[in-house]
């Protein structure tokens, strides 16, 4: 295995179109590095990088030991597993696994012990015989995962594998996907546009937006510290409410919003300089509570309650205050019912502060 180093690394396109602006970072040898972000950000683009699909455009790439930039993508020791699986329809299971490694001139004896290595680690030894039209999606796509095994490469490339899935073969794949990168210890970098697939499998995160790297860290600290308003409404779901208003001091901080006044709760130094001027309050919908469900939680805003969702384990309340949207995730238990009011507070310390020229995190 090996670590992947980028430093200032940029793709412009012949007409122009910058496609990734100066991406520095490194994907530490065994990690499983997730690259996430909207349709059009560049995660793509870079995954096709790394792997010497696309040319770079200035900086340096770096696999291991040896700068890549001009390396064939043959000779990066790198395996890509596609979106569309790519198998060849005429050949068997075992023939698609072991396809790769007969071109390279690898003896027939070390590829059927590669093979049947990696077929039973998948699930697929009742299946070595057959054809991929006979295959389920699911069945395919480990396949496709299988073939990148066998080649034991440096890097393991990861392209939206789980997308043409259903939801119940997406979760059982993906987990699949988290027992191989543990038990191989493998390098592996994973492009997704699905914030669950990417919170649930990335030991670190990439978050992408426009080309640019927003935010870079483990899971958790971008969902409890995200850098920026982009990040905080890209990662959560449902998406972190925000509320837009001029900050005041008057016993602790309040926010002024048109629909009326928000008591924040207790000073912060952080946000001295914000005083009287425009800030972005985010609270994330579990940490919006219900009054009287929730002990010692005091009344701060009043909603009406349009549309309540009951997904099993938990309720969504969708709601409206004045001109904003909100939505609060309660236990399964509430009794809060549509076409009524609630009061709703929070903890001060699961507020969220946001510059709304910036859009940067403030403290």
């Amino acid at each position: 295995m090996a670590a992947v180093r980028l430093d200032k690394v940029r793709k412009v396109y012949p007409n122009g179109h910058v496609a990734l602006k100066e991406a520095s970072f490194e994907i530490a040898d065994g990690e499983l590095l997730v690259l996430v972000g909207p349709s059009g950000c560049g995660k793509t683009t870079l995954l096709r990088m790394i792997a010497g699909l696309e040319s770079i455009s200035g900086g340096t790439m770096t696999i291991g030991d040896r700068v890549v930039n001009d390396v064939a993508p043959k000779d990066r020791d790198i395996a890509m597993v596609f979106q569309n699986y790519a198998l060849y329809p005429h050949m068997t299971v075992r023939e698609n696994l072991g396809f790769g490694l007969r071109l390279r001139g690898v003896a027939k004896e070390e590829i059927d012990r590669r093979v049947d290595g990696a077929s039973g680690m998948l699930g697929l030894d009742e299946r070595l015989d057959h054809r991929p039209a006979a295959l389920s999606g699911g069945q395919r796509q480990r396949v496709a995962l299988g073939r990148a095994l066998v080649r034991d490469p440096a890097v393991f490339l990861l392209d939206e594998p789980l997308s043409n899935l259903d939801a119940k073969l997406r979760l059982s794949t993906r987990v699949e996907i988290a027992r191989i990168h543990r038990r191989l210890g493998a390098t592996m970098v994973y492009v997704t546009h699905d914030q669950i697939e990417a919170m649930t499998l990335g030991q670190r995160i990439v978050v992408l937006n426009g080309g640019v790297i927003q935010q870079l860290d483990t899971p958790m600290n971008l969902y409890n510290k995200p850098a920026n308003l982009f990040v905080a409404g890209f990662l959560g779901s449902p998406a972190m409410n925000l509320f837009h208003g001029t900050l005041r001091r008057a016993d602790g901080l309040v926010l002024e919003t048109r629909d009326g006044a928000i008591a924040l709760g207790s000073d912060v130094a952080a946000l001295a300089a914000y005083v009287d001027k425009p800030v972005i309050v985010g609270i994330r919908p579990e940490d919006l509570l219900t009054v009287g469900d929730h002990e010692g939680v005091a009344e701060r805003l009043r909603a009406h309650v349009e549309v309540v969702e009951p997904v099993g384990n938990e309720v969504f309340l969708n709601m409206r205050q004045g001109d904003d949207e909100l939505v609060a995730r309660v236990p399964p238990h509430s009794t809060v019912q549509p076409g009524t009011d609630v009061a709703l507070g929070f903890l001060p310390e699961r507020l969220h502060f946001f510059d709304p020229e910036t859009t940067a995190r403030i403290g």
